[in-house]
């Protein structure tokens, strides 16, 4: 039986240096995750124009929203277990180029089936994405050198929100929304061809050798994780909140406070540029916390789900206050406290998880607590259709998301103990598996 990690193996664990590269492929990815979180506002952005051209319902429109998830999750589970023998550089590439490709139908003119398949296909492109991405800077960097990649990782969702909008948004009211989504594939080809070029596989910790001479640890042990549960539980509260976000908050602009789609493209990014700072700072906390020698229970754990309590309750406000502007902050301070849990899990899963597993077991993580995606846009529809005016509807549907928040957090809390999950699982293996 092998013995826990040792306090002398740590140390010589926290002196790996970081590869030459490591930041140029961290920014490529970045740029990745950009064009990714672009691709998911367009539907949002462009919701009101999309909703008049093809008289559509408020049902039919979460149904819409909800369709870009129908095959996410299955695509990164199979994706997931693919990179565990595939190169990601290869299975990013394929990726990018399915987001590019699904884009362009749009162009035309289309009915309600065309765009829904095409968010269906689109879906099942992005569906392996972050956690592809996350396994592939990792490559890059040591356990304890991982918080701010992967912040940076997340913040080209906020990014691709931030910097999209604007330009997308003047598309749509210059052009029409068939545009956007055209320009949105040219993008993407041009992400393809860049990464074509100067995308590489990290040498740390190589998938194809780890997985010959490691002892594996059985999925099943590790998907029953309390850390594991923890990390599904607790974003899946956050991504209820951003999926509803990317669907209904520019609507919510223009149909429920009633601004116009100009103003609504302006006031749409506010949540992400305060969701990058609270996960910048959760990064760079994270990371100054870990050296100075606190356990990841508490530099990782409770720094990442203590947030989602906060927002949660600070979201459930919104119906008890008047006027737009108190609204829009408190809807904009309490989603954005979510980003903090994006930039914990995915460390704390590599903590425990074996090297050759671990494209699989991020993508399975990323499968569950995506599941939030699917039924978020399709209940805020339903809560809009069924209440006697739109803004109450609204207030309904977010203050569902502000339970499913606290509840997430409080779940979170409970259950994220990643320091003590690697030391169980490496006490009950004959041969010790290789983290990193």
């Amino acid at each position: 039986m092998a013995a826990p990690m040792t306090l002398t193996s740590k140390s010589r664990a926290s002196t790996t240096p970081t590869p030459k590269g490591a930041w140029k492929i961290t920014f490529l990815l970045f740029l990745f995750m950009l064009v990714n979180f672009a691709d998911k506002i367009v539907v949002g952005l462009a919701g009101v124009p999309i909703m008049t051209e093809l008289n559509l319902t408020a049902e039919q429109f979460g149904l819409l929203g909800s369709s870009f998830f129908f095959l996410f999750s299955i695509s990164a589970i199979v994706v997931g277990f693919v990179v565990n023998k595939v190169p990601t550089r290869w299975v990013l590439l394929v990726l990018a180029l399915i987001w590019a490709v699904a884009q362009f139908p749009m162009v035309g003119t289309i009915g309600f089936t065309t765009l829904l398949i095409c968010r269906i296909v689109l879906g099942a492109g992005e569906g392996p994405a972050a956690s592809v991405a996350v396994h592939a800077v990792y490559k890059w960097f040591p356990d304890e050198k991982r918080a701010m990649p992967t912040a940076i990782l997340s913040q080209g969702s906020a990014f691709g929100v931030i910097l999209a909008v604007p330009a997308l948004n003047f598309i749509i009211v210059s052009y029409g929304w068939h545009y956007a989504f055209g320009a949105l594939g040219v993008v993407g080809l041009m992400w393809s061809a860049a990464w074509l070029w100067l995308g590489r596989e990290g040498p740390l910790a190589e998938v194809e050798s780890a997985a010959l001479r490691e002892q594996r640890v059985p999925y099943l042990q590790l998907l029953t994780s309390r850390t594991f549960v923890g990390c599904v539980a607790a974003t899946f509260g956050a991504y209820w909140a951003l999926s509803l976000g990317l669907t209904w908050f520019t609507p919510f602009l223009v149909k429920g406070l009633g601004f116009s789609q100009a103003q609504a493209g302006f006031i749409s990014i506010l949540p992400w540029i305060f969701g990058a700072c609270v996960v910048l700072t959760t990064g760079f906390v994270s990371q100054m916390l870990m050296a100075r020698g606190l356990s990841t229970r508490m530099a990782r754990g409770v720094l990442g789900a203590t947030p989602l309590v906060i927002g949660g309750g600070l979201m459930a406000a919104m119906a008890h206050v008047d006027g737009a502007a108190p609204r829009i902050a408190l809807l904009v301070v309490g989603s954005g406290l979510c980003g903090s849990i994006y930039v914990v899990c995915p460390p704390m899963i590599g903590e425990f998880t074996p090297v050759a597993q671990r494209g699989a077991v991020m993508a399975i993580y990323g499968a569950l607590y995506t599941l939030a995606g699917i039924i978020a846009p399709v209940v805020m529809g339903k809560m809009i259709q069924a209440s006697g005016s739109m803004v109450e509807g609204y207030m309904s549907g977010f203050t569902i998301n502000a339970v499913i928040m606290v509840i997430s957090g409080l779940l979170g809390l409970a259950l994220l103990w990643p320091n003590s999950e690697r030391a169980r699982l490496q006490a009950h293996q004959a041969v010790a598996p290789e983290f990193a």
